[in-house]
């Protein structure tokens, strides 16, 4: 059962200032481009997708790429921006769910295609995967253990849903996005502000696996030929269940961290939420009587990408010059576990 009246600051801890800075970002997308019309043939009604989620057209990998591939292009991207050679980078995290192989990790690819000799593993978090990993490299970083920590969430999504399932197969997409942190110091001649840096965040977790849920796969349900026929491998999801606990999860963790940080709604320059459906978008925005010009909304180019969401948005905003130094940026992930990570940050 989902707690639809869940309070975060109950069931996490709240983070608060780590003096570390996103140098760059980038990202990759597939160059195929899947419109709702395409899905028709799959009894995928057009007007309906876009009245119920906002999303008019996905990216799908072409039949050789795979996760590592994606993220692998995401990260050069990534390090170009920011003058970086592969070599350089110390740490490499990777935020997944449709990892290359259940064994190595996806991390561990990527490591091997950039060439640097550095520490590598993946995170599972979902949707919130990218949060998790901002967080926990933000550690690494903020204690000296890494200096280049570059942060990859890359999804195939588009290979975890039933074509078969009209409500679920056209939501998602494929892409990857990428962060790389830096120590605060490194980048402070080009960053006046004294207080930047990630300013407050809270991460959690309410164990709710029926909610959302790829049965088939794990050691507690191995794949037999009965369950590939009933469909297990596919990702199943509990949508209204989850629509209401994730608006009241993202309306509870901003008011948390925000409160937290000493400031306010209206000192926020930009808010990024994870991109699962417009829906939940505008009602957490009707909530928080947040303008809509202050939020980066991609979903519709892309659909959810899981825990690519997150840094393909945040590069979009990049490109688009609304991330410059000194403005203050609401980073917002939720997603299975059921997982929620939110922070606040002097960008």
């Amino acid at each position: 059962m989902i707690n639809t009246s869940l309070v975060p600051s109950g069931r996490s801890r709240l983070g608060k200032s780590i003096p570390v800075v996103i140098a760059s970002t980038g990202m990759y997308v597939p160059e195929r481009v899947v419109s709702n019309e395409e899905l028709s043939s799959l009894g995928c009604d057009s007007q309906w997708i876009i009245q119920r989620t906002g999303i008019r057209e996905r990216r799908f990998a072409r039949d050789d790429q795979a996760s590592s591939d994606l993220g692998y292009l995401a990260a050069l991207d990534c390090l170009s921006r920011a003058k970086v050679d592969p070599s350089q980078v110390d740490l490499v995290l990777v935020a997944t769910i449709t990892q290359d192989h259940m064994t190595p990790s996806t991390a561990c690819i990527l490591q091997r295609k950039l060439g640097c000799i550095a520490p590598a593993f993946d995170l599972n978090a979902a949707c919130s995967g990218f949060m998790y990993g901002l967080i926990v490299g933000s550690q690494f970083v903020a204690n000296g253990l890494a200096r280049n920590a570059l942060i990859v969430g890359c999804e195939v999504m588009s290979r975890t849903v039933d074509p078969k399932d009209k409500k679920t197969y056209p939501l998602f997409g494929d892409g990857a996005g990428a962060a790389l942190l830096q120590p605060l110091e490194a980048r402070q001649s080009d960053n006046p502000i004294s207080a930047s840096g990630i300013l407050a965040f809270t991460l959690g977790a309410e164990g709710s696996p029926e909610a959302l849920c790829t049965p088939g796969g794990g050691s507690r349900e191995p794949l037999t030929p009965e369950g590939l026929a009933q469909g297990r491998q596919y990702m199943q999801m509990d949508g209204k269940s989850v629509f209401k606990w994730a608006v009241r999860c993202v309306v509870d963790s901003t008011k948390d961290v925000l409160a937290n940080s000493g400031y306010t709604l209206d000192d926020i320059d930009l808010m990024v939420m994870h991109q699962a459906n417009t829906r939940i978008i505008d009602a957490v925005l009707d909530d928080l009587q947040i303008p809509a010009e202050k939020v980066l909304v991609n979903l519709d180019r892309y659909g959810n990408t899981s825990a690519a969401s997150i840094p393909l948005a945040l590069h979009e905003a990049n490109l688009q010059g609304r991330l410059q130094r000194g403005k203050l940026i609401l980073l917002c992930g939720f997603g299975a576990g059921l997982t929620w990570g939110t922070a606040l940050i002097r960008y």
